[in-house]
């Protein structure tokens, strides 16, 4: 039968040791393994618990303040304590990681008079511990602070520059293009791109400055100590480290720029939130002005001043929409020759308590550049459905955003009102810009596709001010091109307008697409227009936009053919 092996085989075999701690002599007793456990200790270290504390970090009263943390009930009861520390004879060594587990006992007086328990070298567990916080902080493709981090950073940076009426800078720089290189080349090559930048940007930053990942294809700097002109020179370098050598990668060299954003702070930002939100909008303007380009938040009373109006006619416009004071008036579409009504265009109006009214264009760019647009032709669409089915003869448009051509949610409530209602369809006209039509024509198409098959007709609105080929208009199936009025209403007096309408309305006519003159002023304006073979025309000579409904009026009130 084999024998059992003796206590202190086991723990050697474990990685331990245990020990006898006599508080009062503060000598350390020791298993027979604890020298081979703790092989790059001195002896004399474990002699004592004043030696071994000296070789412990961060804290070398860690194991005192243990025995304190809670008093036994009874004086003969042992408290179990269990703590984790390192050790080290000297700095240029690795540290050594303890798991110290334990009892202690207290003397007569309450005190601790005897600990004893087991020590167990965990370097692996410490390690592992270790990469988890690191990855917890850090960004695991670059290797820097997450943005979790970085901001945490920035708010104790600025925290501290208030203190100490100091001044730094928060940057965010962009690379430039990285979608590009995702298409070209893929995510694995993209990414390459964003590890070498980090690197990049990583070898001119100064001791104290901290650098994190921001976002997908953005890093966020803290320069400490910073005036503005030292962020225009740290900027340059940055940019020049970028921008000089291409970034080597598997799939070959790849050139890039980034661009940079920038704030002080605190002086311009009083905190992580207006830091960020600052050096973001920075960023973006010099991305417009020009890829690879730097820009300094500067304080702008305009701007300020229409971000005030933005968010008063943010909350008017919906406010309005619940209160359905988004309503829709009416501009007549007249046959050119009879000046017979063909269709009437729907527009917006916002109704105010005072009585007021507001147009289209107070409306409409607003809504768009704070994303509202999307609410408010959901409300005409439902205007006009209703105005079709309590009007079985009118046929009406309806102007569209851009942002509603690629609304699933546009599409579906109509293809749902025209389901229900059998017959609108077929007289409801969609306008969209030429702009739109231009920005991506498959997704346009198919949207195009789906209107015509519920038998509503297409309208490309403005025409003239883009750059919409005819071609295109064929391969859209467009049923109608309204002329830009800014072309149509100086055609009497301006020969280059007249030569550029004349030209449209021939090459539609040649393609079986049906005109329409927007901003048409006077007779002689019509009349030109009537004698180039355009078919419909809108403006103020046949009436402008009416909250009534214009098909009520009688007949002899219709504007009469000159001639």
């Amino acid at each position: 039968m084999p024998s059992v092996p003796q206590a202190a085989d086991i723990l050697a075999s474990l990685g331990q040791a245990s020990f006898v701690w006599d508080i009062g002599s503060d000598r350390l007793t020791w298993s027979e393994n604890a020298a081979s456990v703790f092989a790059d200790i001195p002896a004399e270290s474990l002699e004592s618990g004043a030696a071994f504390a000296s070789l412990i970090e961060p804290a070398r009263s860690i194991r005192q303040d243990a025995l304190t943390h809670a008093p036994p009930t009874r004086a003969d009861e042992g408290v179990p304590y269990r703590i984790e520390y390192g050790i080290r004879a000297v700095t240029s060594v690795p540290v050594i990681w303890i798991e110290e587990t334990g009892v202690w006992f207290a003397g007569s007086d309450g005190r601790p008079l005897r600990a004893q328990g087991v020590m167990r070298i965990n370097n692996e567990r410490h390690a592992r511990d270790e990469q988890l916080l690191k990855l917890s902080r850090h960004d695991p493709l670059t290797g820097e602070l997450n943005r979790t981090h970085l901001i945490a950073a920035l708010a104790e940076a600025i925290e501290e520059n208030t203190r100490f009426r100091s001044a730094c800078a928060f940057m965010l720089i962009g690379i430039d293009h990285l979608a590009r290189v995702n298409d070209a080349f893929g995510f694995d090559v993209a990414d390459a791109v964003i590890a070498e930048v980090a690197a990049r940007i990583r070898t001119r930053l100064r001791a104290g400055d901290v650098l994190g990942r921001f976002s997908g294809n953005k890093f966020g700097l803290i320069l400490k100590n910073c005036t503005v002109d030292d962020t225009n020179i740290a900027a340059e370098r940055f940019l020049a480290g970028i921008r000089d050598e291409v970034v080597p990668t598997r799939s070959g060299p790849v050139s890039v720029t980034a661009s940079i954003g920038a704030v002080s702070v605190p002086r311009y930002a009083r905190n992580a939130d207006e830091a960020i939100n600052r050096a973001q909008e920075t960023l973006d303007a010099a991305k417009r002005r020009r890829a690879g380009s730097f820009g300094l938040w500067r304080p702008n009373a305009e701007r300020d001043a229409q971000r005030r109006v933005n968010i008063r006619v943010t909350d008017e416009i919906v406010t309005a929409l619940n209160d359905r004071r988004i309503v829709a008036a009416f501009e007549p579409v007249v046959t050119a020759h009879s000046r017979e009504p063909a269709f009437y265009e729907c527009l917006v109006r916002m109704e105010h308590g005072d009585g007021q009214i507001l147009l289209a264009p107070d409306i409409v760019p607003v809504a768009e550049r704070l994303g509202l647009i999307r609410l408010v032709d959901h409300r005409i669409l439902e205007l006009v459905v209703a105005e079709l089915i309590a009007s079985p003869k009118v046929q009406l448009s309806l102007n569209i955003s851009p942002e509603t051509t690629m609304d699933p949610d546009w599409s579906a409530t109509i293809e749902s009102l025209m389901g229900t209602h059998p017959g609108v369809a077929e007289r409801l006209i969609v306008e969209i810009t030429e702009t739109v039509a231009i920005q991506d024509i498959d997704d346009i198409r198919g949207f195009v596709t789906r209107l015509k098959n519920f038998g509503s007709r297409i309208a490309i609105d403005d025409f003239g001010a883009g750059y919409t080929s005819f071609r295109n208009l064929r391969k859209l199936g467009v049923d109608i091109v309204k002329i830009d009025g800014a072309f149509v209403q100086n055609i009497a007096r301006s020969a280059d307008d007249r030569a550029f309408v004349q030209t449209l309305i021939d090459l539609a006519r040649r393609l079986d697409i049906k005109t329409v003159a927007e901003w048409v002023q006077d007779e002689e304006a019509a009349a030109m227009l009537r004698q180039w073979g355009c078919d419909y025309i809108q403006g103020r000579l046949i009436g402008l936009a009416s909250p009534e409904r214009p098909w009520a009026v009688t007949p002899a009130a219709a504007v009469p053919v000159a001639g």
